[in-house]
């Protein structure tokens, strides 16, 4: 630009100037063809991990990997994802799923290309084959990369090998979009500690509305496509659903997704409670970003006896029912920036197990809100008398780790950022037997 300036010609002025006002100046953070914002999800099979990364500028996808060096190589494609925002940020997003993994074995990586440069080295372990195995996770939701208290603790819990996966269930960054996206490519380089060593399993929560979730859609690979905001995958004994809360409220983006996730839901549901699938993995859990009960003070839609998640919108149906019909076991939530345990509910009545074991054969769905893992908005407060069905509330920052035993345990508990990690709560769900719920 200093030559034109400086004398140029005026036909090439002229070109430059019709360039310009063509159209939106696009305009790139300076990181070239480095790759950044690095993370793994889950392919959907054992023997392939997808690796999702971004550059400022358009070079080729190539992952290179191997158990006992840089052996194999795998090669994807990138998309030209463009911001919403007034500068019309650009950056390539690739997406390279690995192959050949031997299940359970453990490899190194690293992304990039020899014209644009590599990523650090990291590690991954393939996971596991079969339903005859006890993965352990992570869940947690409502995380910005403004005062994401749990974050460093996430950070050594997962380098010391204690999460098969993550689920981060909903809102994230606070938000993607702002400041142009910079926000979210600040967040995406802040969880690279996590999320570039196990699978980073997401959701879709109401701080990813802007633009039609383009950031989200774009920056996260989940099974099912780019642009699917409802999944599913299998681990070990359970059956893990990610869906979208979110289609019931940002209604102006269209209504056809709702009826295309309802539609899905019932059919992935009725798939993995057939006998044949059940008993091979009998946990079914899903995950979503606005719950269906919470008992804090904010007035957001889970407070309303006639929530829109559980009972849905004239001519769209909720999902309660649905999850109850076909026997989902475990119900986890975020959205509200604070720790609740549910007892088995369902439509406001109680159905524990027994008095003295209420998660032991629970005859209702358990729900876990874990919304606290810290971000700008701080926490939410909490209606003073706790509703029947609310057994445990708590308001640190904090997440929460589970363990899919095997066929008949799973143990959870919270694990609190402000008393430096403590364990605050714990249960143990038993169930002897897993299927539709009935009180006849």
């Amino acid at each position: 630009m200093r030559s034109v300036f400086s004398g140029q010609t005026a036909a090439l002025v002229a070109v430059l100037v019709a360039v310009v006002t063509a159209g939106p100046v696009v305009k790139r953070d300076i990181y070239g063809g480095w790759p950044q914002q690095v993370h793994l999800s889950y392919a959907g099979s054992t023997s392939e991990m997808t690796v999702t990364w971004s550059t400022a500028n358009k070079t080729d996808s190539v992952v290179e990997y191997g158990e006992d060096g840089l052996v194999k190589t795998a090669r994807g494609s990138s998309v030209e994802f463009e911001d919403g925002g007034d500068e019309h940020r650009v950056q390539y997003i690739h997406r390279v799923t690995m192959t050949g993994l031997t299940p359970g074995h453990k490899y190194m990586y690293h992304c990039g290309s020899m014209e644009g440069g590599w990523s650090d080295l990291y590690t991954f372990t393939a996971m596991k084959d079969g339903a005859d195995w006890s993965p352990s996770f992570a869940a947690f939701g409502d995380m910005g990369n403004e005062n994401a208290q749990s974050l460093s603790r996430l950070q050594g819990d997962t380098q010391r090998g204690m999460y098969d996966f993550i689920l981060h269930v909903g809102d994230f960054a606070y938000d993607m979009d702002t400041e142009n996206a910079r926000v979210g490519d600040a967040f995406m380089n802040q969880i690279q500690s996590i999320a570039a060593y196990v699978p980073y399993m997401t959701c879709v929560g109401n701080h990813e509305n802007a633009y039609n979730f383009s950031n989200y859609v774009n920056r996260f690979s989940m099974p099912g496509g780019v642009q699917s905001l409802f999944y599913s995958f299998d681990v070990g004994p359970a059956h893990i659903v990610g869906f979208s809360t979110e289609l019931y409220f940002y209604i102006q983006y269209g209504l056809k997704q709702m009826t295309e996730q309802y539609k899905w839901l019932e059919q992935d549901l009725m798939e993995a409670a057939k006998p044949e699938n059940r008993k091979q993995r009998p946990w079914i859990i899903t995950m979503g970003h606005r719950p269906m009960y919470c008992s804090n003070n904010d007035h957001d839609d889970c407070t309303k006896h006639e929530s829109v998640v559980r009972k849905g919108r004239v001519g769209f149906p909720g999902v309660e029912d649905l999850f109850y019909k076909y026997g989902v076991d475990l119900e986890i939530w975020a959205h509200e920036h604070t720790y609740e345990r549910l007892w088995p509910v369902y439509d406001y009545k109680v159905y524990n197990g027994s008095m003295a074991t209420p998660y032991t054969n629970p005859k209702a769905p358990v729900h876990i809100i874990t919304g606290s893992a810290g971000c700008r908005e701080r926490h939410d407060g909490w209606v003073p008398n706790p509703p029947a069905w609310s057994a445990l509330r708590n308001s640190d920052y904090g997440y929460t780790r589970f363990k899919l035993h095997n066929s008949t345990h799973l143990y959870l508990e919270q694990v609190s950022d402000d008393k430096d990690g403590q364990v605050i709560d714990s249960i143990w769900v038993i169930k002897d037997q897993h299927g539709p719920y009935s009180h006849t």
